[in-house]
């Protein structure tokens, strides 16, 4: 998802110089190619496993139903095993099984895609390396300077230490995701400005992730070293309650790390007229039976080390910078509460409380 709105963030920018340097016109429409974007990746940790496909459109697409469905999308590996992917509703979404194909470290892995209009594609075959063990994650509380909310300027950095294999060309990734119990699975604003909710009918948590949010290294100048307060990100004062916090250390290839930096320099454009074009980051996919058709996105084969902590607020000064609460009528009917990127009914691995 994340991609797909780079990629239209920059194509925007360029149109916007564009009309700013010549005589300004009306035009009827602006086309951009239509092109499949491909997310996912398949990992030595248990499934299952997902791979997103979109699409790009006119600026003056009406529909917004950007879902690539109905494909044929297959992963495997060296050794001839291989796994089609399950469409999930409402589509785009291809998923394998609980118990299917596993990444293994020292196998490579590819993605093969069939769309219903006959297009085939197919990304370059990646080997999967294990990511060395996280050896320490930790927190410290600091208060920032400036701003009118002292609540908004404190927060608890988490940092991360870990030790770099002795061979060279490693390269890393770094992602999080925090989970918060929710009772509320749905919610409105009154016109009166309150909000109001119904409960959830299982137990439930919320996902937060920062989706532009890059955080890459190699060890071109550290081979063999360690990798010390290695920043994950900043814990807000937004509750006194401990913050869940789940960590992922991906040892990812050179190809990887070349396009996630690729994508992290167009998150960091400002329009300018040497910055880098969308183009830049069309990663390791091709059109198999058409070479001109562009293709974006990137699907790796990752090694996973993770680990969980979970932040102390107790210690933040003042009140917290707290989110509304919904007022929950009692007795209320109850919403399901349903797996998605941003909730999930499933209680996290190392969750204590």
């Amino acid at each position: 998802m994340r991609l797909r709105y780079f990629i239209y963030a920059q194509l925007l920018l360029v149109l916007a110089l564009v009309i700013s340097c010549v005589t300004e016109f009306q035009p009827g429409s602006v086309s951009i190619p239509t092109s499949l974007i491909v997310e996912g990746q398949i990992t030595d940790q248990p499934g299952p496993y997902s791979v997103k496909l979109t699409k790009t459109a006119d600026y003056s697409y009406k529909s917004l139903n950007l879902l690539e469905t109905g494909a044929t999308v297959t992963i495997s590996d060296n050794l001839g095993n291989q796994e089609v992917l399950k469409e999930q509703s409402p589509g785009g979404v291809y998923v394998t099984s609980a118990n299917g194909i596993q990444g293994v470290a020292g196998r490579s892995y590819k993605l093969t895609i069939k769309t219903k209009a006959g297009k085939q594609y197919e990304s370059d075959a990646e080997v999967l390396q294990a990511a060395p063990p996280i050896l320490k994650l930790y927190y410290e509380y600091t208060v920032e300077t400036g701003g009118l909310n002292f609540a908004k300027n404190q927060g608890w950095n988490v940092y991360l230490d870990t030790k770099d294999p002795e061979v060279l060309g490693n390269y890393y990734k770094w992602d999080w995701q925090n989970y918060e119990f929710t009772a509320v699975c749905s919610q409105r604003e009154l016109p009166n400005g309150t909000l109001t909710g119904l409960g959830c009918c299982s137990n439930c948590w919320n996902i937060t992730r920062c989706y532009n949010c890059i955080s890459l290294s190699s060890d071109a100048n550290i081979n063999g070293q360690a990798i010390s307060r290695q920043l994950i990100m900043r814990v807000p004062y937004k509750s006194t309650s401990k913050y869940y916090l789940e960590v992922q250390q991906q040892a990812i290839s050179k190809g990887a790390y070349q396009f996630w930096k690729s994508v992290k320099g167009l998150v960091s454009n400002t329009g300018g007229l040497f910055d880098a074009a969308p183009s830049s980051v069309q990663g390791n996919l091709h059109c198999v039976n058409d070479p001109a058709t562009l293709v974006y996105g990137y699907f790796g084969a990752t090694g996973v080390s993770e680990q969980y902590i979970n932040v102390d607020r107790s210690g933040g000064q003042g009140t917290p910078d707290a989110d509304p609460i919904p007022i929950v009528p009692q007795p209320s009917a109850c919403v399901v509460c349903e797996n998605s990127l941003y909730r999930t009914p499933n209680k996290p691995r190392w969750w204590q409380f």
